[in-house]
């Protein structure tokens, strides 16, 4: 806690009339607090709420990604691909796979924020991912601007299987041991919104689309 956090503290205890030391945090039931658990087939309750919240899942293993990944680019009439500079999409030398198959490829150290609206589509790995939520959890860093998420039409994201976690409990005692950095994203989903007259519409904010391939 900061100086600042515990003079807040202080002083909210004090209308409180409370002088003691603070009590201890209550004991969590997990059988009522959890409802997916690390004996859980992860992969596939995550694929499958991915799938409820309009995301597209492909299951593969690292050596048929590249191609797979190609596949869907074609049938989806990209050229241009963004990259984050890290992870599983540097192991695996994807950017240079894009290329040979035809595709402008760039990482994002070669990129500004202003070339990125050029792009039909980016390709981030992820910090790690939710089962129980179907959530994405992306974490900015100098090999992935946030920006690579949310600017392209469309988002490819990279899930390896040990990444999953069963749930929003574990992701955030994980956040707090490792920290949060500059910003961390939950995409549940490509953009959307019903504001204007409760008419659905996609796209607004982010992405059209988001292609989840699940490496395992």
């Amino acid at each position: 806690m900061t100086p600042d956090e515990s003079i807040v503290m202080n002083r909210v205890r004090r209308a409180l009339n409370r002088t003691g030391p603070p009590a201890p945090p209550p004991e969590i039931d997990e059988s009522i607090t959890r409802l997916t658990h690390p004996t859980d087939d992860l992969p596939a309750i995550f694929a499958g709420m991915c799938e409820s919240n309009k995301m597209h899942v492909q299951t593969c293993n690292s050596a048929d990604l590249a191609a797979q990944m190609i596949q869907f680019l074609s049938a989806e009439n990209v050229k241009k691909v963004a990259l984050c500079n890290g992870g599983i999409v540097v192991r695996l030398d994807l950017a240079n796979h894009l290329t040979h198959a035809g595709f402008g490829s760039f990482t994002w150290d070669r990129l500004t924020l202003d070339e990125l609206y050029d792009f039909d589509c980016a390709i981030t790995d992820v910090y790690s991912a939710v089962a129980e939520t179907g959530s994405l959890v992306v974490k900015a860093s100098a090999e992935q601007g946030r920006a690579l998420s949310l600017v392209p039409r469309i988002h490819i994201a990279i899930v390896e299987a040990k990444q999953i976690l069963p749930d929003l409990i574990d992701l955030f005692a994980k956040l707090t041991r490792e920290g949060l950095g500059s910003a961390v994203s939950l995409i549940t989903g490509p953009s959307k919104t019903s504001d204007i007259e409760m008419t659905l519409v996609i796209g607004v904010h982010g992405p059209m689309k988001v292609k989840v391939f699940i490496v395992e």
